[in-house]
């Protein structure tokens, strides 16, 4: 049925009949299913010009919808069962959510068409007989998009949301700052978006090449959008964790407020919002003062985004150069003041700190393997993205893990090695390489791959300036990716590519009906290469790791 993800069970009737619905077929929501009652009426309804209205009291309708978690299979809160039979067809989910997989299922059923804004003339809508039980692998299936090296607007992370729920993926991370750019508004620190928002160029390409894209670039999003992306997902069972970046990754935030930086080594009065890629030596001081800072944005944080949607926080925590600290009086004075064992006992010092007061507020802090070095209090989560190996000392130490790792999921990297892909950077991994990607390392012990949560596949954007690029580098990887996370899967060897690749040939007619501008399977299309624009490794030169 060339359903993506594969489902745990499908069976289609060996009689091979459908089930043609009628110009306007009734919708029978059960209790609780009201939700994707909506969503039905408002996607599909767009696609077929069904206004689906309720079914006569007493008659069923052809599409039914119903919550019951022991008719859906008994395989979690996201597990649902689909019914097609003379009668129409069936949804049942184990929960609100169960049900909205089950509806994504239905709608792939359709056909491509399905995925359109207008109806086309003359269509008609069947799906084969058939029972379908499912449920994912993991709890955790995301994707990380990095919006604060290239600004993406609000439609085109609603949009994102939709691809990512069309594909059964439950967690948006967002990240919201970094030294090119900070993304949300912050009441209390106006700076942060009224320049930390806005640099002056962007490097153009990875950062060996020497051209330059002299056009400001910036945008935020207010908190009133960041309410908007939260609800938006949320009705589509998607969780949105948030990521605000410290120590390191912060020169956007001190160059908005200088008393940030270390200003006892560094002119932080004259830092501007960084207009290049890599990683900058300026970081967060160790003051009590930055520590008040950063709880009042994490303070207007929380509000934005309730616990019950995204009980995570990502406080980032890679990629945090010691060199001014090493400089810094205040600094080494703070080091001898806590005992810390140098400057990296002081970035676990800063850690945990945070750690320590989102978990008095009810929420769990997740960051970068980098966050291990240290120690970490035991409800803290990992992000492994250096291979597996942090997650591996996370699990075993009893911490929960999202596993990421660059050399596999990194959707930045190029999808293969021929000179026409555009700014190609890092490793070649290809549509299959992802597709064959395990998130639970084999040597882990079965206590630590209970701590596996799931996987993320990471979109960093710095050489992703719109969205027809961001397109390109995510999609299709990022099916194979969700497959790889939803359905439950022999070992990476043993793995049926071929027939993905077949389950794909109507994947990519519906990425066709839903706007995306993926990688064709045979290689960019012309006006998708980026000619003289260098990536890395250049020619002769190791992959930049």
């Amino acid at each position: 049925m060339d359903l993506i993800p594969a489902p745990r069970i499908a069976v289609p009737h060996e009689d091979g009949h459908h089930h043609a619905f009628g110009a306007d077929p009734a919708l029978d929501a059960g209790p609780g299913t009201e939700d994707t009652a909506r969503w039905l009426r408002r996607e599909l309804g767009a696609a077929t010009g069904w206004s689906l209205p309720d079914a006569a009291p007493g008659e069923p309708g052809e599409l039914r919808l119903r919550i019951d978690p022991v008719r859906a299979g008994g395989s979690g809160p996201e597990a649902y069962r689909i019914d097609i039979g003379a009668d129409g067809a069936e949804l049942t989910g184990a929960s609100g959510a169960g049900l909205f997989w089950a509806a994504q299922t239905l709608r792939q059923l359709l056909g491509p068409d399905a995925y359109r804004r207008a109806p086309l003339p003359g269509r008609t809508w069947s799906v084969p007989y058939a029972a379908v039980v499912d449920g994912p692998r993991f709890g955790w299936r995301g994707m990380m998009l990095d919006v604060a090296r290239h600004f993406m607007p609000k439609d085109g992370v609603l949009r994102y949301i939709d691809l990512l729920a069309a594909h059964k993926l439950n967690v948006l991370h967002l990240h919201l700052t970094d030294d090119q750019g900070w993304r949300v508004e912050i009441k209390r620190h106006p700076r942060l978006t009224g320049v930390g928002a806005w640099r002056a160029r962007s490097r153009w390409g990875h950062r060996a090449s020497p051209l330059w894209n002299e056009t400001p670039h910036g945008g935020f999003y207010t908190q009133d959008d960041i309410r908007e992306i939260v609800a938006y997902a949320a009705e589509r069972h998607v969780r949105v964790v948030p990521e605000i970046d410290v120590p390191g990754h912060s020169q956007a935030a001190i160059a908005a407020y200088p008393e940030l930086g270390n200003t006892d080594v560094v002119d932080t009065a004259a830092l501007e919002v960084w207009d290049d890629w890599g990683i900058t030596a300026n970081v967060l001081a160790p003051t009590e003062a930055v520590l008040r800072f950063y709880e009042g944005v994490f303070e207007e944080l929380l509000e934005l985004f309730p616990a019950e949607v995204s009980p995570f926080v990502h406080v980032g925590g890679d990629e945090c150069p010691k060199e001014q600290w090493r400089a810094s009086a205040t600094a080494q004075a703070r080091i001898a003041e806590l005992g810390a064992d140098g400057e990296d006992g002081l970035q676990s010092w800063f850690i945990r700190h945070f750690d320590g007061w989102l978990a008095e507020r009810g929420r769990r802090l997740i960051g970068w393997d980098e966050i291990l070095e240290g120690g970490l209090a035991p409800g803290a989560a990992v992000s492994s993205w250096r291979g597996y190996a942090g997650g591996i000392a996370a699990a075993e130490a009893g911490h929960d893990v999202v596993m990421c790792p660059e050399q596999q999921v990194y959707l930045d990297h190029r999808q293969a090695g021929g000179p026409d892909e555009p700014v190609p950077i890092g490793y070649v991994r290809s549509l299959e390489d992802v597709y064959r990607f395990e998130p639970v390392p084999p040597k882990l012990s079965p206590e630590a791959a209970a701590h596996v949560l799931g996987a993320q596949a990471n979109v960093w954007t710095e050489v992703m300036e719109h969205q027809g690029r961001v397109d390109y580098q995510v999609f299709p990887r990022l099916a194979a990716f969700a497959e790889v996370v939803w359905s439950w899967q022999p070992a990476p060897e043993e793995r049926d590519f071929a027939g993905f690749e077949e389950r794909m040939a109507t994947h990519y007619r519906r990425l066709d009906s839903l706007g995306v501008g993926y990688r064709p399977p045979g290689g960019p299309l012309a006006w998708q290469r980026r000619p003289g624009v260098l990536g890395r490794p250049i020619e002769g030169e190791p992959p930049n790791v």
